[in-house]
């Protein structure tokens, strides 16, 4: 209970006790180094795959003195830690990262539906989780059988002729798989609606952040741009991205444009940045940064 960590931690502080290594097990760890900290302890996070050697018979006793004697002589490293303005950001977008992966099992989950039923949708669409496979797949769930009915409901920009369209949409309509399949698109709706809720908190998360300037020298001369950047500025967001400017917030508390790197999209630099932050400093050089 939390009254009993902060006793333990008054314990500590009446016994002299200034530092303190914990091992990081799961999520367990939480609780307790928040506790430490807040009673002026400096807590030293350690791996327990660095301390897992301990001598002779191994018991619960035998491992704290293990740990307080390696941490005595210096032996132990202390895990990186996240600044605290950025653990609420690193929460949020791994928390939308679940809901993204959840919203594609439930487009598999469409997918086995449909082709349980016979229904081809994928061999004539190519995303059925896109405008024309919604809309045909709602259509569906509705009631409406006729393949051709079906067909009118496809974007002008499907290639495959509404004839083909039609002919792939002729299935065994079960109610059992149908239920199903309304299932699987309630959850892709239902993970989509989360994913808008985690924007908003990020949004309001990324505001309270700090910007940073720093200072790049300009180049003698502009380099032209490459196809791969023209790809960059006129690609549209798809469904599961954030709707907020994500590419501008990142530049504001980074101070430089990481989407201008080859191969890095604003989606990857956020994930390292939420990861790590932005104080580089924790890290000695390049070399270590990569290595972590």
């Amino acid at each position: 209970w939390t009254r009993a960590l902060n006793e333990m931690a008054e314990w500590l502080k009446s016994c002299r006790i200034d530092t303190v290594a914990v091992q990081a097990t799961g999520v367990y760890w939480i609780a307790l180094y928040d506790v430490l900290e807040q009673h002026g302890i400096r807590v030293m996070l350690v791996n327990a795959q660095h301390t897992k050697n301990v001598p002779g018979r191994k018991t619960d006793v035998q491992e704290c003195q293990w740990l307080m004697k390696l941490h005595t002589y210096g032996l132990m490293r202390d895990s990186f830690r996240l600044q605290q303005d950025m653990e609420y950001v690193r929460t949020i977008w791994r928390l939308r990262d679940r809901h993204v992966k959840d919203a594609g099992r439930a487009v598999q989950h469409m997918q086995k539906a449909l082709t349980k039923m016979n229904v081809q949708l994928a061999n004539v669409i190519s995303d059925i989780s896109g405008l024309s496979g919604q809309a045909i797949i709602s259509a569906i769930l509705g009631g409406e059988r006729d393949p051709y009915a079906l067909a009118d409901l496809v974007n002008y920009r499907v290639k495959a002729s509404r004839e083909e369209v039609a002919r792939g949409l002729e299935g065994n309509w079960r109610a059992d798989v149908l239920f199903e399949l309304q299932q699987a698109v309630d959850s892709y709706h239902f993970e989509h609606r989360q994913m808008l809720e985690c924007d908003d908190k990020l949004t309001l998360y990324l505001a309270s952040l700090p910007g940073r300037t720093l200072e790049i020298p300009a180049p003698s001369e502009a380099a032209p741009e490459t196809a791969v950047q023209k790809r960059k500025k006129a690609r549209k967001p798809r469904d599961n991205e954030p709707r907020m400017d994500l590419k501008a917030e990142l530049k504001r508390i980074c101070g430089v444009d990481l989407t201008s790197i080859d191969g890095v999209n604003v989606i990857t630099a956020f994930t390292v940045i939420s990861e790590v932050g932005t104080d580089m400093s924790r890290f000695e050089n390049e070399g270590h940064f990569a290595s972590w």
